[in-house]
């Protein structure tokens, strides 16, 4: 019976920490614990340039402080953010999260970051991808995730299409950097697709 097939699968989930994957715990810091780290990410031009479409600009402790501060915790209720720790150390190491959930359509915009050069390219950032989207496929039961990326970023592009995102069309020549345009690419995951790649939740 599919019916029956789909619950079962999406129940597995029940008897796991959702916010606990094999590298990383997804966990809410409060902005003075998180300001040193974000303060020190965002000063990485080329994490700043991987992540962000606006020009690099160097920010205080006391800016980045403030504006952590003054977001307000999902006031509109559309919004789920994270920091991503290291279950081995307890390091923060990035954020993640869905924001823009249009419930009535069960939709959500994704986004993650990896701040610290040691953890990219090692695992972490997947992993904390595979946690968010059970948490947003097996407790806020959406119907599919999407996320956008620059086209230079080739690192991420590869971690997206590992955790099941498919590519579903671009923006081109969205981005100049360097004297060159760049494309936006566009991806998502349905849930069905999630479900057929994560059998056990």
């Amino acid at each position: 019976m599919v019916n029956g097939e789909k619950i079962n699968r999406e129940s597995n989930t029940m008897e796991k920490d959702l916010f606990r994957g094999e590298l990383v715990k997804l966990v809410v810091d409060e902005p003075q614990t998180v300001t040193e780290s974000f303060s020190r990410w965002v000063r990485d031009t080329e994490y700043w340039r991987l992540a962000n479409s606006n020009p690099v600009r160097a920010f205080s402790s006391k800016a980045v402080k403030d504006w952590l501060e003054k977001n307000p915790e999902n006031e509109r209720g559309d919004q789920f953010i994270f920091s991503i720790r290291t279950l081995q150390d307890d390091l923060l190491i990035g954020d993640v999260g869905l924001d823009g959930v249009l419930w009535s359509h069960g939709d959500a915009f994704v986004g993650i970051g990896i701040g610290d050069r040691e953890y990219w390219g090692r695992g972490y950032g997947r992993d904390a991808m595979r946690l968010i989207l059970r948490y947003a496929f097996s407790e806020l039961n959406m119907e599919r995730v999407s996320l956008n990326v620059f086209a230079y970023n080739l690192r991420a592009i590869h971690s997206y299409e590992k955790s099941g995102f498919v590519h579903e069309g671009l923006a081109r020549g969205v981005l100049r950097r360097d004297g060159s345009r760049y494309d936006l690419v566009f991806m998502g995951i349905l849930r069905e697709e999630w479900l057929d790649q994560n059998p056990d939740g």
